[in-house]
């Protein structure tokens, strides 16, 4: 029997600004994401799911994003 329709709500705008400011601290350091991802001790494909406010994480995966790159959580979290 096929699976019923997932009906997920879009990403919330918290989640998109930690992906956007993510991906511009990492791009900003000359990262790849395999760098992080090996920094970080996670998956490429999962810091690329965040990166584009696919993932709700919770506060103990961000902070450990931001202390590989280097940054403040909270820089993370605000829109520049």
């Amino acid at each position: 029997m096929p699976e019923a329709p997932r009906h997920e709500r879009p990403p919330s705008q918290e989640r998109l600004i930690f992906g956007r400011r993510l991906r511009e601290e990492r791009q900003k350091g000359g990262w790849t994401l395999e760098d992080l991802a090996a920094e970080a001790q996670m998956n490429w494909s999962y810091i690329a799911q965040i990166e584009r406010g696919e993932r709700n994480l919770p506060i103990d995966t961000m902070s450990l994003l931001a202390q590989a790159l280097g940054v403040s959580l909270v820089s993370l979290l605000t829109e520049k």
